[in-house]
């Protein structure tokens, strides 16, 4: 009987493992509450105010968040006198697991390409293989995990980089944690918070559609900002299965892995993008940028500490899902 029984275990054993698979936080048509009905007036509003709604979160949730940011955070190094040091953001703000995926790669190339180690956080949910050990990309942690940045930094010295991934609106990046979390950072919040905090010296890089919507209100002499697409464009490759979204595996994935500037990068991943949106026959997204007059005084000492070799994209290329696209 034992040696019977012993094939049917091994038949069994992968459906086992198949029902124990992580399934990711979904978004279903359960509306937001309050936002659903909110005027386009009123939503700009909350936009603006950094409102966040949780509901139907266990009880010790908040705690566990708390612990989860507090572990983040603490590691920081602070500031090292005459050296212009880059302290990295990276967040994703939707639970879909592209955005986790992407925002945990955008951390270690942009921790490895500006020579911030231990002066990087990373805030977001999944990334599609188990629940998220970090510190969920809100509206609040985002203001949490800047104002710690603008306490170690100087400010006079040192540089912002902040790298956001979402779906996005004409009003802003959208934050939605399953049906759980809603909100929504604008760029008039996003310009409050960073101008009160005193950081002006900023490497901005929002990957979202109409992220556009950015770079006039956050556009500065010592700020860099490139979105990706305009105000009134989508981007694309945002499918929660993808590994990458065609912006950020353009520009993260490929062209800041290489020992290059960032305009001649940036100019590079624009082509990509551009390219491969026209394979898809899709209205072009046309990425924003803008570089202030005073950025090359903190650029170029960053530059010169960059890796000398570049490193290998990581995940399936963002390309692979065109000719789905295409219907």
């Amino acid at each position: 009987m034992r040696s019977m029984l012993l094939p049917l275990v091994a038949l069994l054993a992968p459906l086992s493992a198949a029902s124990q698979q992580y399934t990711p936080p979904q978004h279903t048509a359960r509306p937001p509450p309050g936002i659903a009905r909110s005027t386009p007036w009123e939503t700009v509003q909350q936009a603006d105010g950094g409102t966040q709604i949780e509901r139907d979160r266990p009880a010790r949730h908040a705690l566990a968040e708390h612990r989860r940011l507090a572990r983040a955070l603490a590691p920081l190094l602070p500031q090292r006198k005459g050296v212009v040091d880059a302290y990295v953001l990276s967040v994703a703000l939707d639970s879909d697991p592209v955005f986790g995926r992407e925002a945990r790669e955008a951390a270690r190339v942009l921790a490895r390409r500006y020579d911030a180690a231990g002066r990087t956080i990373t805030l977001g949910g999944t990334d599609g293989s188990a629940p998220s050990p970090l510190p969920m990309g809100s509206p609040a942690h985002v203001e949490a995990a800047l104002a710690r940045i603008a306490e170690l930094m100087n400010p006079a010295e040192d540089v912002l980089i902040l790298y956001a991934t979402s779906h996005g609106a004409p009003y802003g990046v959208v934050y939605n944690d399953g049906d759980q979390g809603y909100g929504a950072i604008s760029p008039a919040r996003l310009a409050r918070l960073l101008d009160t905090l005193g950081i002006h010296r900023r490497l901005l890089i929002v990957s979202a559609c109409y992220s556009g919507v950015f770079v006039p209100a956050l556009s500065g002499p010592q700020t860099m900002i490139v979105s990706a697409a305009s105000s009134d464009r989508p981007s694309f490759g945002c499918a929660a299965e993808n590994d990458w979204t065609f912006f950020g595996d353009a520009l993260v994935n490929r062209a800041l892995r290489k020992p290059q500037p960032l305009g001649p990068a940036v100019t590079e991943a624009l082509g990509l993008i551009a390219g491969w949106e026209q394979q898809a026959s899709l209205n072009p997204s046309l990425p924003q940028q803008s570089m202030g007059d005073e950025v090359k005084h903190w650029l170029a000492p960053l530059e010169a500490r960059m890796p000398k070799v570049a490193t290998q994209p990581v995940g399936r290329p963002s390309a692979e899902g065109l000719a789905a696209l295409r219907h």
